[in-house]
């Protein structure tokens, strides 16, 4: 049996393929000396408009470097949806005599087509390997697992992937059986942990004969990972098998800053989507957006196992015309300058005030406005922190539908919930609250649109969130103006160059 580590183009989807220098050439250090056979250390891809780094690429240089310093077999991956015969000229001869092995990414419905390819690649002297995705669903593809007798004399390992981290050992032993009775082929196994199952799983592909398994250091593997290096070699050195853990030692500190910015691993949408064989990248992607709750994330998954578009379904917001309305964000400034916002807000009991947030709503129960509360993510749950149910006297505002996550409403304002018909005025951001705000200033006819509380961040350096948000409420800010001509004037101090500011103090 060998070990196919393959932490750097697997962990990539968390870095986008770009590793500090030293972290790399303290992996490399540590692999040599560890009982690992192959390093599959990135992709060779064809130039994408989206950014991906150096181990997204794997340019010559790289590669060369890598081969110079590794004693150990080099692997790069091809993904077969982006790839075509004509381009294999361009991306693999240059990397003759660097690269051992190319693993091919495959879909089980483009397999005929992998299979040119993989022809392709062995003529030009590598060894081939098909990562075959979606291994839960391989029986869903009629007349897939029939066309493996094709796979002998092509390619030289045929790796199962657990993609969506679900199979459990009795899908192992069923499926290795299946395939082992249609081909030659050494047999490997690649699991991810959405259900914690990567090292029971493993293991039972090695009890059936598995040639190869992969892993990863620290388990760095794209959305939930994948199972942990360290732990798969703690276990065979039980068996006789020679480990240094000093250098395993070494090689998991180098990454532990990337596990400490990252955070990878699972958690409970993470687990619902491996039960359920669910789309990785989605999941990867709602985990890590900061606007998305637990709940949203669980309740988006259950409406894709079930196959519907949403859970539930509002009227449609029809709303009063409204001359002047006040958005309240969730900066600091609300609560500052909680009094003139009161005493202004007071002046013109007939100005709706629309809360972005309801971090600060409950200071302003008080005032006989009427009151709109935009619910995305988090905002549910955080209305009803706020604001009681005896002390709600407001409409609950939704985005249009279908709602991205799913929708979640308090209890108590259930028959005051209200969905917007649609978006007008950006195709950003959609699932935004700020965007739902704007939205319903130009649904009232708003001709005068005060803000207060986006105060924007201070400092040279910002976090990645605090960037990001900086970004998105930029870009709703100048989309409105653009599209209603209606400037966005904030009444308390905002670092944002879109809004214009005036004190809130001149009109007291």
């Amino acid at each position: 049996m060998k070990l196919l580590d393959c932490t750097l183009r697997d962990g990539g989807y968390y870095t986008l393929w770009d590793f500090p220098s030293q972290v790399v050439s303290a992996y490399i250090e540590a692999m040599n000396k560890l009982p690992i056979d192959y390093l599959e250390v990135g992709y060779r891809n064809n130039p994408s408009k989206e950014y991906l780094g150096e181990f997204g690429y794997s340019p010559v240089s790289t590669l060369r470097r890598l081969r110079k310093d590794c004693c150990k077999k080099i692997v790069v991956m091809l993904n077969e949806k982006s790839t075509r015969l004509e381009d294999l000229d361009n991306l693999l001869k240059p990397i003759q005599g660097l690269v051992d092995m190319v693993r091919i990414a495959i879909d089980p419905k483009n397999f005929d087509r992998a299979l040119v390819l993989a022809k392709e690649v062995k003529k030009q002297g590598f060894e081939v390997g098909f990562n075959t995705m979606y291994m839960s669903k391989w029986n869903e593809y009629e007349g897939f697992l029939d066309k493996l007798r094709q796979l002998d004399q092509v390619v030289d390992l045929f790796c199962m992937v657990d993609s969506f981290g679900g199979v459990t050992p009795m899908d192992v032993r069923s499926l290795f059986e299946v395939v082992k009775q249609r081909t030659t082929v050494p047999i490997g196994f690649h699991g991810h942990n959405n259900m914690q199952l990567g090292l029971i799983n493993t293991l039972t592909a090695i009890e059936c004969g598995a040639d190869y398994v992969d892993a990863t250091i620290l388990g760095m593997g794209r959305g939930a990972g994948n199972l942990n290096m360290e732990l798969l070699l703690t276990y065979l050195n039980k068996g006789g098998f020679p480990v240094d853990f000093n250098v395993l030692g070494e090689v998991i500190t180098a990454f532990h800053t990337l596990y400490e910015n990252y955070r990878w691993g699972t958690n409970l949408p993470y687990m619902i989507s491996g039960a359920n064989s669910l789309p990785q990248k989605e999941v990867m992607e709602w985990v890590s957006n900061r606007t998305y709750s637990f709940n949203s994330i669980v309740r988006a998954l259950d409406n894709k196992k079930n196959n519907q578009k949403d859970n539930a379904r509002y009227p449609l917001f029809k709303a009063h015309s409204a001359e002047r309305v006040l958005i309240v964000g969730g900066g600091n400034s609300c609560l500052v300058h909680q009094q003139a916002v009161k005493q202004f807000a007071a002046l013109i009991p007939s100005m709706p005030l629309i809360f972005v947030t309801s971090r600060y709503a409950a200071l302003y129960n008080d005032l006989s406005n009427p009151k709109y509360y935009c619910l995305v993510g988090n905002e549910a749950k955080r209305l009803s922190r706020n604001v009681s149910e005896k002390d709600f006297n407001g409409v609950c505002l939704l985005a249009p539908y279908p709602r991205r996550m799913g929708t979640e409403v308090p209890p108590y304002a259930e028959r005051l919930t209200y969905e917007l018909d649609n978006i007008t005025f950006t195709h950003s951001y959609l699932d935004s609250c700020t965007t739902l705000a704007l939205q319903a200033a130009i649904a009232m006819e708003a001709k005068e649109v005060n803000i207060i509380g986006y105060d924007g961040y201070k400092g040279e350096v910002l976090s990645e969130k605090e960037m990001e948000l900086t970004n998105e409420n930029k870009t709703l800010f100048e989309a409105f103006k653009d599209a209603q001509g209606v400037e966005l004037r904030s009444l308390t101090p905002s670092l944002y160059k879109s809004l214009k500011v005036e004190s809130i103090y001149q009109f007291l």
